[in-house]
């Protein structure tokens, strides 16, 4: 659990390495989530800059000229910006305490956070398997068979099983 907005939300994550299918997999889980009725946000970690607006619009401008936040708005949506400006980045619990309460907050990406975690791994990718040095991976999905594993094994492929399984996992089915 994580504070979200001004209460609890149940919150899981997907972790591996790049090129396994973590964001291709997310897509899939908040499209069967959000038809199932289940409210579902989602946190992204990335290695890289991250950009939402473009040099020479007016909110790159605010931020650009030094601005903390700048919130930019219209009638479809609204975003906020924040610069760390130096800081360091925040941990996942208080990055979520500005989202908005809903059901689940799916997290891809984030290894190093105590939350519980599905692991994505492909063999074929050559990396070791996150699970035997990390207690907050509980399952894994594969595109292949896992010899010797001994947390449940879900198919990458088959994205209501694992949804079956987050579900069942966090108190929504």
């Amino acid at each position: 659990m994580a504070l979200v907005g001004d209460g609890t939300v149940k919150i899981f994550g997907l972790a591996g390495w790049s090129g396994s299918g973590k964001t291709t997999l997310m897509e899939k889980l908040v499209a069967e989530l959000s038809r199932r009725g289940v409210r579902v946000s989602t946190v992204k970690h990335t290695h890289h800059d991250v950009d939402v607006d473009r040099p020479g619009k007016d909110s790159f401008r605010h931020r650009e000229a030094g601005a903390v936040e700048v919130l930019i708005t219209s009638s479809r949506r609204w975003a906020l910006m924040h610069e760390l400006r130096g800081e360091e980045e925040p941990p996942v619990d208080e990055l979520t305490r500005h989202m908005t309460a809903v059901d689940l907050v799916l997290i891809e990406g984030f290894k190093t956070h105590a939350h519980a975690k599905l692991e994505i791994h492909r063999p074929s990718l050559g990396k070791p398997m996150l699970w035997p040095t990390d207690p907050t991976v509980i399952a894994v999905a594969s595109d292949e068979p896992l010899p010797g594993v001994t947390l449940p094994v879900l198919p990458l492929a088959d994205a209501d099983a694992v949804t079956d399984f987050i579900m069942a996992r966090t108190g929504l089915g």
